[in-house]
C-alpha cells in the first residue's frame, strides 16, 4: 500500500520533484546527517561532543544540519537551565527508526572500502595512460 501525502492527497513518490518526500530524502542522505544520526545512536550528546566526534564538520554545517533534523522531527534539542546553558541533542523515536538503514550504510562502506579504493586506483591509472 502506497503512502498518501496528507498535505497534497497525492501518493508519496521521491521521483516527483513536487513531492515533499524528495526534500526529506535530500536531508536524510546528506553527508553530515548520516554522521550525526549515527553518532546520536550511541546516546545523547552535547553540541561540542558532536563537533569532536564528527571530524571535519564546520560549526555552520553542524548547526544547520541539526536545525534541519530538529525541524524534520528526527532530533530533539534540550536546553538545560545551567549557567552557561547546556544544550543536548538526542534522537526522537522517528530518528531512531533511521538506525537500521544508516547503520547498514556505514557498515557497508567500511566493509567495501578496499574494493572501492582499488576501483578508484584502476580508473586513475587508466586515465593516466590516456594522457
Amino acid at each position: 500500500m502506497k503512502t498518501t501525502v496528507e498535505s497534497s492527497g497525492l501518493p508519496a513518490d521521491v521521483y516527483s520533484a513536487q513531492c515533499p518526500t524528495r526534500q526529506v530524502l535530500d536531508h536524510i542522505s546528506g553527508k553530515w546527517t548520516i554522521l550525526i544520526v549515527d553518532a546520536l545512536l550511541e546516546g545523547t550528546l552535547r553540541y561540542t561532543e558532536l563537533s569532536r566526534r564528527i571530524e571535519g564538520v564546520s560549526q555552520k554545517m553542524l548547526t544547520q544540519t541539526l536545525r534541519g533534523l530538529e525541524a524534520d522531527g528526527f532530533v530533539a534539542r534540550t536546553v538545560l537551565p545551567t549557567i552557561p546553558p547546556r544544550v543536548e541533542y538526542d534522537l526522537t523515536e522517528l530518528g531512531r527508526s533511521l538506525a537500521g538503514p544508516i547503520t547498514a550504510l556505514r557498515q557497508w562502506t567500511e566493509t567495501h572500502i578496499n574494493e572501492i579504493e582499488q576501483a578508484r586506483a584502476r580508473v586513475a591509472a587508466e586515465a593516466g595512460k590516456a594522457t
